[in-house]
Formats: C-alpha cells, sequence, structure tokens
C-alpha cells in the first residue's frame, strides 16, 4: 500500500491546460471505475476545481503508481503524454497526506483562506464514496481532512479578512453601516469586477440592487444575476437618491460622476450617509465628491490597503493553521501505520503456519506409525519453535510501527519474507491462506487472554 498524488493547479499550468483536464461530476463516477480498474490502484478520489485537478491513489507497493495516473489523465482526455507530464506535479507517501491537508485548509489556493475549497474536497469524497472508489485508507484520511478543515476555521482566523479587491469593498461597507442587511447597492458598469463585489454585496444581506450601464442591455444581463433592477443611464443619479451604497467600475476615460452630481442627489436624503466605492482604472468619480457631507468615497489605493494589510494578517493566520497540520499528520500516521503492520504480522504468521503444516506432513509420511501422543508432541515442538522464532521480530515490528517512518519497517518485513511476491506461491485470495490466517489470529487471542489471566493471577499473588 503506497498513497500517490498526481495533479496539477494555477501554480502550475495556464487555463488553456486546466481547462482540458476537468472531471465535472456527471463523469465521476465512469472515470473512477475506469481507473480503480487498473491493478495498480486500489483507491482513488479525483479532484476537479476551476484551479486544479489533482488524482489521489492508494497503489500497489513496488509499482509506478503515479506513471499508472499520469497513463490514464492522458488516455481519459485523449492528450500527449509527454507535454502533459509538464504541468504535473506528482507526491508520494508522507508528502500527499500534507498537500491534501494544505488544500483543505485553503493554504494552497489561489485566495489564501478561501471557504470554497473545503467543500469542493467533501464533493470530491462523495463521488469516490458512493462509487466504491474509496476504501479504508481514503474513507480515513479525508474525513480526518474535513475535521482539520473545520479546526483551522474555528482555531485560526485564516478567512476573516478579506484578500480582494471586490470583497475588501464589502469589509468597507460593513464598517461604515455596521450591517448591510437590507441596504440598497447602485452598480454603475456591469463589468466582472462590478459583479463579484456585487456579489458579495448581496450574500452579506443587501436587499436591493439596481444596475446602471450604457448598454442597457448589459445592465438587464447583469441585474438579472442578483434579481436587481437595470435603470438606464440618465436615470443613474435619481436612483442615487434611494442607495446606500455605489460601486463605480466603468472603462470611461474621464470622471463620469462629479461633485455637483452627487451634491444633487444627497438633497433630499435626510443626512443618510452614502458609500461610493470606485474600483475603475482610471477613476470614475471625481475626489472632491469625499469633501460633501455624509459621503464617504473610498478608490483603489484605499481598497489595496485594505488587501495588503488583511493578507498579512491571513499570513499570520496560515501559520497558526500549519501546525494544526502537523498536529493531525501525527495522528493520521500513527494511524496508518498501525493498520498497516497488524495485517503484515498476520500474514508472516500464516505464511510461517502454512510451511509448518506442509513440512510436518512431509515427516509424518517419511517416520510413519507414530502414536497420537507422538503427533501432538511433534505438533507441539514445531509450533513452539514457530512462534518462538517469530514472536521476538513481530513484537518489535508491531512497536516500530507506531513510531515515526514506522512503515519502512513494516515495508522491509513484507520484502524480506515475500508477502507481496509470494515466491513460496501463497495466494492471499485462496481458501488455505484465509484458514490460516484466521488460524494464526485466534491462536494470537488465546496467548493474549492466556497473557491477561497470567498477569491477573500475578497480580493477585501480589
Amino acid at each position: 500500500m503506497h498513497l500517490t498524488l498526481v495533479g496539477l493547479s494555477h501554480k502550475t499550468a495556464p487555463v488553456e491546460i486546466r481547462e482540458k483536464l476537468t472531471f465535472p461530476a456527471h463523469r465521476q463516477e465512469e472515470a473512477l471505475a475506469r481507473i480503480t480498474g487498473s491493478a495498480h490502484i486500489a483507491e482513488a478520489v479525483i479532484l476537479s476545481t476551476c484551479n486544479r485537478t489533482e488524482i489521489y491513489a492508494v497503489t500497489a507497493a513496488g509499482v509506478d503508481g503515479a506513471g499508472a495516473i499520469i497513463d490514464f489523465l492522458a488516455d481519459y482526455h485523449d492528450l500527449d503524454r509527454h507535454e502533459l507530464v509538464r504541468y504535473l506535479y506528482i507526491s508520494e507517501g508522507e508528502a500527499v497526506i500534507r498537500h491534501l491537508f494544505r488544500v483543505v485548509a485553503s493554504l494552497d489556493s489561489m485566495v489564501l483562506g478561501e471557504a470554497q475549497i473545503l467543500g469542493q474536497v467533501k464533493e470530491a469524497y462523495e463521488h469516490a464514496f458512493t462509487s466504491e472508489a474509496a476504501g479504508r485508507i481514503f474513507n480515513k484520511l479525508f474525513r480526518q481532512s474535513f475535521e482539520l478543515g473545520k479546526r483551522v476555521r474555528t482555531e485560526t482566523e485564516i478567512g476573516e479578512n478579506a484578500v480582494s479587491i471586490s470583497y475588501a469593498a464589502v469589509e468597507l461597507a460593513r464598517q461604515v453601516f455596521d450591517t448591510l442587511d437590507g441596504r440598497t447597492v447602485l452598480i454603475l458598469g456591469a463589468g466582472k469586477m462590478s459583479e463579484l463585489t456585487a456579489k458579495h454585496l448581496v450574500s452579506n444581506g443587501v436587499r436591493k440592487v439596481f444596475v446602471a450601464n450604457r448598454t442597457y442591455e448589459r445592465a438587464e444581463e447583469l441585474a438579472r444575476k442578483f434579481s436587481g433592477v437595470p435603470i438606464r443611464y440618465e436615470e443613474l443619479y435619481e436612483c442615487m437618491r434611494e442607495a446606500d451604497i455605489v460601486i463605480s467600475s466603468t472603462a470611461a476615460t474621464d470622471y463620469v460622476v462629479t461633485k455637483d452630481q452627487v451634491a444633487g442627489a444627497m438633497r433630499g436624503r435626510r443626512g443618510n450617509p452614502l458609500f461610493l466605492i470606485d474600483i475603475a482604472v482610471p477613476r470614475d468619480i471625481a475626489p472632491d465628491v469625499n469633501d460633501l457631507s455624509d459621503v464617504f468615497l473610498y478608490d483603489i489605493d484605499d481598497l489595496n490597503g485594505v488587501v495588503e494589510s488583511n493578507l498579512e494578517e491571513r499570513m499570520r493566520e496560515a501559520r497558526k493553521a500549519e501546525h494544526i497540520i502537523d498536529e493531525e499528520m501525527v495522528l493520521f500516521e500513527r494511524w496508518l501505520e498501525s493498520m498497516e503492520v497488524v495485517p503484515t504480522v498476520a500474514a508472516i504468521r500464516a505464511k510461517a503456519e502454512q510451511i509448518r503444516l506442509v513440512e510436518m506432513d512431509k515427516a509424518f509420511k517419511r517416520l510413519g506409525g507414530l502414536s497420537e501422543r507422538e503427533l501432538q508432541t511433534v505438533e507441539a515442538l514445531t509450533a513452539s519453535i514457530v512462534n518462538k522464532m517469530l514472536h521476538g521480530p513481530t513484537a518489535r515490528l508491531k512497536n516500530i510501527a507506531a513510531k515515526k517512518d514506522g512503515y519502512t519497517y513494516v515495508e522491509a518485513a513484507r520484502f524480506l519474507y515475500g508477502l507481496d511476491s509470494n515466491p513460496e506461491g501463497l495466494n492471499p485470495h485462496t481458501g488455505i491462506f484465509r484458514t490460516l490466517l484466521g488460524r494464526a489470529e485466534k491462536a494470537a487471542e488465546r496467548a493474549a487472554e492466556k497473557a491477561a489471566q497470567k498477569e491477573m493471577g500475578d497480580t493477585i499473588g501480589c
């Protein structure tokens, strides 16, 4: 068992490459069935967002798991493998765990601290779980990652400060009005920045959205997205009388909002403040508008200052998140290593038991005529030799598995005993293997019971 990750993101590939490797929700089941159909891949989760495509896999030990995943990506999307690898990153083992935890904690996102990624990873895992592509390892790993994501959100303030111009505008508006619930916003211009700002405002409680644009059809289009009201450009200042917040982002080369026009709009507002956000370059709103009473004007430089300050704050919170990741990694690695050593020890004992039975059968045939008591004596003798030979190594293996990098000892033991290559022909899917494994486990249980009884007797004797 080995953890493997192959992926690409906004850090390694341009959008024209990323868009070629997406896995929409309706294709996830098919893709997961195909990749886990490989003899090299036991479990898989496909994370596909606008900024990243990543395939997490539990691959067989001793095989090129990353190569199998790259082949799958190239074949599935009909891409040139040699061209594709230029944009990919590959992680193995412990690095896969840390990468997933950093992704879920939003430390690897384009916008540090953004909240959407946790839901996107949950959705990816749900696809794998319902498609039976996630097994014991990924069920534990991904569910623990969700708990980590919650810890980062509750124990740090990584998502509390605006780090985009559009969201910084919302933060400033909240500072002016305390709450945005029930407020009215006027959007001047219908570009992408205006849309993003309007989106944040609406999600923070803004009740009504007016949209003004020189091209009325564009105003209608944007207004429709927020159940807003499109207005014609000549109605701009009349509508401004009703607004609490004005967002301006046009492509004009000169001021489109002047002090005199805003002063006219302020008449009849009975002292209600007007908050103007100019996110255009060149600026849309004349700076002297800020001289008017109850008018608050912020331009792009004001917002940039907020973004830089908040980004520094998020970076401080990110360091706290890294400590949480370190703690969660220790917990998962201990679980992973303890889970791996148990079946390995059982397989070693089962293999030894098989060899013992085969050799004992040969000896009985050569000796012949042994009494039942003599047979039992030989049986007990050989079982005792095997148990004593294995007790020390398997006990030390169990102890070392709980320590850092303990899995390397487990892998070495599997190699030395030939558990993966099975040179002796021991097939883990045969009935005899299951029988022997069952016998070995029962023997271990009996030994544990005897040890417990002896310990209890010693205690009573004290």
